[in-house]
């Protein structure tokens, strides 16, 4: 069983709760990537989804997506791309959004990223087909990702919805660096 691991804007390999999810997954077996992204300080869809399917390779229902923030939108048009029939074994989208961003004004690049990457349209009704399961993780006081981008992944994605209480954007910043909660779902997903 393979964990692809992307990262969000700005964000790295180290970051965070990445190395707690990617010890304790190989602790179980997993074969775990947690790749640096291309320019994560400029993501841009153009290098973020060929960056993804030239590590997944050919993607089967052993393969598993975790993504957090800008990440999720990376997994999710890297998926629209699998072509009708293809399946993977699940997603956990942590932070994740397709409606709107907030309080992200002194990024540079922001209104420019933030055009590409929402402006952008995605067929979520596509991307449903290739995976029969998914969770979808939000903080309750997220600066960045408001809770109204919750409707999309329950509605379009079907996503398991969990809402953590005082997790900020999941992040360093907010230190967060284990987050229990992805990898007790990544293993149920995976049974």
């Amino acid at each position: 069983k393979r964990v692809y691991i992307i990262h969000g804007w700005e964000g790295y390999p180290e970051e965070g709760w990445f190395p707690y999810l990617k010890k304790e997954l190989e602790a179980r077996g997993f074969d775990v990537h947690v790749p640096q992204m291309p320019d994560a300080g400029n993501p841009r869809i153009e290098r973020w989804v060929p960056w993804i399917a030239k590590m997944t390779g050919i993607p089967d229902e052993q393969c598993y997506f975790v993504g957090h923030s800008m990440g999720v939108q990376a997994i999710v048009r890297y998926l629209e791309l699998l072509s009708v029939g293809t399946k993977v074994g699940g997603a956990i989208f942590v932070a994740g959004f397709f409606q709107r961003l907030t309080g992200l004004g002194e990024e540079p690049n922001f209104e420019e990223v933030e055009k590409e990457w929402l402006g952008t349209p995605v067929n979520l009704e596509k991307i449903k087909n290739h995976f029969d399961k998914s969770v979808a993780i939000f903080s309750d006081d997220d600066p960045y990702v408001p809770l109204d981008n919750i409707d999309d992944f329950r509605d379009k994605l079907d996503s398991k919805i969990i809402i953590e209480h005082g997790k900020s954007h999941f992040n360093t910043g907010a230190g967060i660096l284990e987050l229990p909660v992805v990898l007790e779902e990544l293993l149920k997903m995976a049974e």
